[in-house]
C-alpha cells in the first residue's frame, strides 16, 4: 500500500454572523498557536502538518477551525466565513495585517485587494525532484478540473460578478509567463533568472496554478503544491479533491508515459497558451466549461473531463484504502460545487446577504458534528 504524505494550507476570512467581513488576523496570530496572517487582515490561515492518514486529516482541518470559532466568540461576536473573495464587500480598501512588513507593501502597492482571497493550498509529498517536475506538468495541465470541483466566489461587494471562481479570475498569476519545467536543473536556472530580472521578489513569489515547494527552494524540492483551488469549507468535499490528486499523482507514478510534454500531440507554447484558456473558462463556468483536452486538443466539459479520470484512477484509490474519501466527488459533480448552489439560491431570491449566512450556520454545524463524531473517536482509538 501506497500513500503520499498530505499537507493543506488553508486561507479563511472571518467576520460577523451576518456575512460582513471584520480584520482580526494580528489578533489571531498573536493569541492563537498555529494561525498566521496574510497581508490583509480579513483573512488569516493555518496548515495541516503532513499526514498519510484521511482520518487524521480530516481532523487536522477541523480541529484547528473549531478552536478558531472558540476565540472568534471569546472576543466578540464573530465568526468564520465561506467563499473565497469578499462577497459581501470592501474590496476598494486594503486593510494592512503588519504596517511596518515592506513585503506587505510591495503586495498592497502592486496588486491591491485582487490578492484578497481565500484558498486551500493541497501539498502532495513528492522526493524525487524529477518525478515531482513531471508532477508538476501533468497537475498544470488538469488544474483547471480542480479549480472546477472548488470553485466558490461568484460574488464579490454584493453583486454577482458572472465568475463562478471570481478569485481565479482577477488573481494576478505571477510571472506573466511561466514554462512547463523541462527538469529540476531547468526549475533552478529559471528561478533564478527571475529573481535576478525582479519579476519575482522572492522564492515565494511564484504565484500560479501548481508550483514545485520545498524548504530551500528552488535547490531542495519535497512536495507539489496545487493552488489553484477556491476554498472549499465542507472538510469531506475537500479531502475528496485531495484524494483525486493523490490517486493522479499515484498513477503517474505507475505510468512514466503520463507526462504532458512527451505524450501530447501539442507544442509546448500552444499547451501553455491552452492550459491558460481552459483556466479562465473554468473561473468563468466552473463544472460547465468546455476544455481542450491537453493530449490532443480535443474538446469536452470539464465535467466529463474529471469523470474520466476518475474511472482511470479509482483502482489507485481503492488498492491503498482510500477510494470512500475519493467517491464525494461524484457528489459534486451530481449537485455542483460551492459556486453552482449559490447562484441556483439567488435565482429563487436575489438576497446574497441570505445565502452568506445560511452557509455561514451550516458549516458551524458540519464542523461540531464531524469533531464530535469522528475526531473525538478517532483519539480514543
Amino acid at each position: 500500500m501506497t500513500r503520499l504524505c498530505k499537507g493543506v494550507e488553508v486561507e479563511i476570512y472571518t467576520g460577523t454572523p451576518q456575512g460582513q467581513i471584520v480584520g482580526l488576523s494580528d489578533r489571531i496570530s498573536k493569541d492563537l498557536n498555529g494561525f498566521v496572517r496574510e497581508p490583509d487582515s480579513r483573512n488569516v490561515e493555518y496548515t495541516t502538518a503532513p499526514l498519510c492518514c484521511y482520518d487524521r486529516l480530516l481532523c487536522a482541518l477541523v480541529r484547528p477551525r473549531r478552536s478558531l470559532r472558540q476565540y472568534l466568540q471569546k472576543i466578540g461576536n464573530y465568526t468564520i466565513l465561506p467563499g473565497s473573495t469578499l462577497s459581501l464587500g470592501d474590496s476598494s480598501q486594503f486593510y494592512r495585517s503588519d504596517p511596518i512588513n515592506p513585503y506587505h507593501g510591495f503586495i498592497e502597492q502592486t496588486y491591491g485587494t485582487n490578492v484578497v482571497t481565500a484558498s486551500v493550498h493541497l501539498n502532495i509529498g513528492i522526493n524525487d525532484p524529477e518525478l515531482l517536475m513531471r508532477a508538476c506538468r501533468l497537475v498544470r495541465v488538469e488544474a483547471p478540473l480542480y479549480l472546477a470541483l472548488s470553485a466558490s466566489s461568484p460574488f464579490l461587494d454584493g453583486q454577482v460578478t458572472g465568475y463562478h471562481s471570481t478569485r481565479w479570475q482577477m488573481f494576478p498569476q505571477t510571472p506573466q509567463k511561466v514554462p512547463f519545467f523541462e527538469s529540476h536543473a531547468h526549475f533552478v536556472q529559471w528561478t533564478e533568472e527571475q529573481l535576478h530580472l525582479k519579476t519575482m521578489q522572492n522564492v515565494r513569489h511564484l504565484w500560479t496554478s501548481v508550483r514545485p515547494n520545498g524548504h530551500n527552494r528552488p535547490y531542495h524540492l519535497n512536495r507539489l503544491e496545487l493552488r489553484i483551488c477556491d476554498l472549499i469549507v465542507d472538510p469531506i468535499a475537500l479531502l475528496s479533491v485531495i484524494a483525486l490528486l493523490e490517486s493522479r499523482l499515484l498513477q503517474l507514478i505507475d505510468d512514466p508515459t503520463l507526462d504532458p510534454l512527451t505524450e501530447s500531440q501539442l507544442s509546448p507554447d500552444i499547451l501553455l497558451d491552452m492550459t491558460h484558456d481552459n483556466e479562465m473558462a473554468v473561473a468563468k463556468h466552473s463544472l460547465e466549461a468546455q476544455l481542450y483536452h491537453w493530449r490532443d486538443g480535443r474538446k469536452m466539459t470539464a465535467t466529463s473531463w474529471i469523470e474520466q479520470i476518475y474511472q482511470e484512477v479509482g483502482p489507485f484509490a481503492q488498492q491503498n484504502g482510500f477510494s470512500c474519501f475519493l467517491s464525494p466527488v461524484k457528489k459534486i459533480l451530481r449537485y455542483g460545487n460551492l459556486a453552482q448552489q449559490w447562484l441556483k439560491k439567488y435565482q429563487l431570491s436575489d438576497d446574497i446577504p441570505s445565502i452568506i449566512v445560511a452557509e455561514i450556520q451550516t458549516i458551524a454545524q458540519q464542523e461540531k458534528m464531524l469533531e464530535d463524531k469522528l475526531c473525538d473517536a478517532l483519539l480514543v482509538a
